[in-house]
C-alpha cells in the first residue's frame, strides 16, 4: 500500500515504514504529525484518486529529527576574460520523518 501525499508544497510517494526528508516542519523531535492532503492511495490495485484530495485519507508520521542539514550545493559564477570568480555554498535545513501508517 502506498500513497502520494502533499507535504509542505512537495509531493512524495510514501509507504508505511519509509523515512523521508521534507522541508522544515514546526513539530519537534518525537512528535506525531498527520498529513491530510493525500492525492492518491493505492491499496494492492484498488486505486483512489482525489479531486484534488482523497476524502478521509490521512498519512500519520513521527518526526525523527527536526533540524537536519542537506548536502552542500556549490554555486560558482565566472565571467571569462574579466577576472571575476565567485563561489557560494548553501545547505538546506530539513526535517526527517518516518511514515507510520496510511489510514
Amino acid at each position: 500500500m502506498y500513497a502520494i501525499v502533499d507535504i509542505a508544497g512537495q509531493q512524495f510517494k510514501v509507504e508505511a515504514g519509509n523515512e523521508i526528508f521534507v522541508q522544515r516542519l514546526p513539530q519537534a523531535k518525537g512528535e506525531a504529525v498527520e498529513f491530510a492532503k493525500v492525492l492518491l492511495v493505492d491499496n494492492d490495485g484498488d486505486v483512489k484518486v482525489g479531486t484534488p484530495y482523497v476524502e478521509g485519507a490521512v498519512v500519520k508520521a513521527t518526526v525523527l529529527a527536526d533540524d537536519v542539514r542537506a548536502d552542500k550545493v556549490i554555486v560558482f559564477k565566472k565571467i571569462p576574460h574579466k577576472g571575476f570568480q565567485k563561489s557560494n555554498g548553501h545547505r538546506q535545513r530539513l526535517t526527517k520523518i518516518q511514515i507510520n501508517e496510511i489510514a
